[in-house]
């Protein structure tokens, strides 16, 4: 059973799919990793992390294969992989599966996770979506693997967004801009809001991650949009965040068929 603190998304997605997002809530780890650190390689002790797991596992009533994110667009088919073997881990931003019982994970500390459930419960993916791997085609790539696999269009596929930074938190230089294919001399730039100059004068943005998202679902023909309504940075108390504390947890994202 998902623990009542966690987050669920509010599709109307197959009751065969089960989807959720970790908060802080639960879990046996001290701070600063307090509570429910699902991150590997953060420094939380061995066996906090080991309690976490199991509990993040029992909670979800699958087996989770959580991947070694690069900030690509890889997507690993966990059809094809033994995911019976807890020592080896993916190297990979995103994963897809038509396995009843093998969950899709992503982690993040304000990354944005985005879930995807095919409409008629085929097949489930996850993306772990920072500025590089969004720019770089990783929600377009675990969207096609999740519609080749249900043999579905992207418009019978639901997406879901889970928690990340915010767009007053996520302040980026003119290299971001250009990444998303954006001129960083324009007046209105769309998914960027023009903010103070850095202290070397350099210029600087907001960007919106989610809005961002939404924009590339959009295009790739994705109609069933939810969630990104969270701020990881400006909620001390529910997430995790790299960007304000550094030194901090992982929260994991996580989408399965029963």
């Amino acid at each position: 059973m998902i623990p009542r603190g966690w987050l669920q998304p509010a599709w109307v997605a197959p009751t065969r799919v089960g989807a959720a997002m970790t908060t802080r809530d639960g879990g046996s780890s001290r701070p600063p990793f307090d509570a429910m650190n699902l991150g590997a390689y953060v420094g939380d002790d061995a066996s906090a992390l080991q309690a976490n797991m199991a509990a993040f596992a029992d909670a979800l009533e699958a087996k989770p294969v959580f991947l070694k994110q690069v900030h690509g667009a890889r997507v690993a088919d966990l059809d094809v992989l033994d995911v019976l073997d807890d020592m080896r881990t993916p190297e990979a931003d995103a994963s897809v599966t038509t396995r009843p019982g093998v969950a899709c994970v992503v982690t993040v500390a304000d990354c944005l996770p985005v879930l995807f459930a095919a409409g008629n419960a085929r097949a489930v993916g996850a993306a772990h979506a920072g500025w590089r791997g969004l720019a770089g085609g990783v929600v377009e790539a675990c969207l096609q693997a999740v519609s080749e696999k249900a043999g579905c269009t992207p418009g019978d596929v639901h997406a879901w967004l889970g928690a990340c930074i915010g767009p007053t938190a996520f302040e980026v230089g003119a290299e971001v801009l250009e990444a998303f294919g954006r001129d960083p001399r324009a007046d209105v730039t769309e998914g960027f809001v023009r903010s103070a100059p850095a202290a070397d004068g350099s210029p600087r943005w907001m960007a919106d991650l989610p809005g961002l998202t939404r924009e590339r679902l959009a295009a790739a023909g994705v109609t069933r949009v939810s969630g990104g309504q969270w701020c990881t940075v400006s909620d001390a108390s529910r997430f995790f965040s790299f960007r304000r504390d550094r030194l901090t947890g992982r929260m994991a994202a996580a989408v399965w068929l029963r």
